[in-house]
């Protein structure tokens, strides 16, 4: 078993890397290469996986797999004591979506075999790679697939709300954590600086929205005005020239106007009133509600629908343009993967 030292060793072994990635640091080892090799595959492979998006996910794992960042959060639970077999079926909406799994299975003593989403099979078993050339111990606790997962004691497995109920009932006889839908909600106040709502279109646009943590709803007071988002929003006009996104924005637009649905829509971008959190491609949903204790309210009876909030006028919520750094304290679904990892006996 691995102790934490070799532990955070290992994962700040993979944050250097990242950051010399994207510094241009030359090294003396081929995995800047073999890195930008995975990242140009990828690319190729996945329409939505954008040089800039790419970049963007290497940037903020550099910026999360620091020394510091690392032992604060090791130092929260003991050192692993038994082997088990961890279970992973990964999704693929963004980029390394699954990484934050992986280090949990390998800090926790795991050994791991990961079903592989179809649209990123090339990154997480680089990364692999590289983590088991620092920590050889490793060597064969990971393993990939693309078929059904084989042997497992506890399993992590991560889609929509329809596939979720399948993994509960095929994953019924062992311990696990099912992940279902879960998006990203932003609550207004009218207060917001240019400043917050420039990041609050990053939050809104980053991958596309794809992520869980992709702001797709916003909670706005009755009276408020849209015209201060929408300037925020023409810094990302460019979005448009993407052919998937465009054709997402040209469908979801032709049957929101042939349903005679009510729009406010800027030629890349559509806000659309629905009190659903999950919105599609290109749209993003906002209510508007009568005073704040109502959005609260909304929020509390949301909860299994809701990953993060962000707002300037209320207790415990994230900054505007934080919702794609998270942590590695900041579990998806709030279930702590380390604790079912470390405590929850198969």
């Amino acid at each position: 078993m691995t102790s934490h030292k070799q532990t955070i060793q290992a994962f700040c072994a993979l944050g250097q890397l990242f950051r010399d990635y994207t510094a241009q640091v030359s090294r003396e080892d081929n995995w800047i290469q073999n890195l930008d090799n995975a990242l140009l595959n990828a690319k190729q492979l996945n329409k939505w996986f954008t040089k800039e998006n790419l970049r963007l996910c290497i940037d903020v794992w550099g910026e999360t797999l620091t020394e510091s960042a690392i032992s604060m959060w090791l130092s929260n639970y003991p050192e692993p004591s038994k082997q088990q077999r961890l279970g992973l079926v990964l999704a693929g909406n963004v980029p390394l979506v699954g990484l934050h799994d992986i280090l949990c299975g390998l800090a926790s003593g795991c050994t791991i075999e990961a079903k592989l989403s179809s649209n990123d099979t090339l990154l997480l078993p680089l990364i692999a790679a590289f983590l088991t050339e620092m920590e050889p111990s490793w060597k064969d606790n990971i393993h990939f697939t693309q078929d059904k997962l084989s042997t497992y004691d506890k399993v992590i497995a991560t889609g929509s709300n329809n596939t979720a109920r399948y993994f509960e009932y095929y994953f019924r006889s062992k311990p696990h954590i099912i992940r279902k839908t879960r998006n990203g909600v932003a609550v207004l106040d009218g207060k917001e600086s240019k400043e917050d709502l420039a990041d609050l279109c990053n939050d809104m646009l980053r991958y596309f929205g794809l992520g869980c943590r992709s702001i797709s709803h916003l909670m706005v007071p009755n009276d408020y005005d849209f015209n201060d988002l929408f300037l925020a929003l023409y810094e990302h006009k460019d979005i448009i020239h993407h052919n998937a996104y465009a054709n997402n924005y040209d469908y979801n637009k032709a049957v929101y106007l042939m349903q005679e649905q009510e729009l406010l829509e800027n030629g890349f971008m559509m806000l659309k009133n629905d009190e659903s959190l999950n919105s599609p491609i290109a749209c993003v949903h906002y209510s508007r509600y009568d005073n704040l204790k109502e959005a609260k309210e909304k929020i509390s009876n949301n909860q299994e629908g809701i990953q993060c909030v962000v707002a300037n006028c209320l207790d415990n919520a994230l900054s505007f343009g934080e919702t794609q750094h998270p942590s590695l304290h900041d579990y998806a679904d709030h279930v702590d993967t380390m604790d079912f990892l470390l405590k929850n006996e198969p």
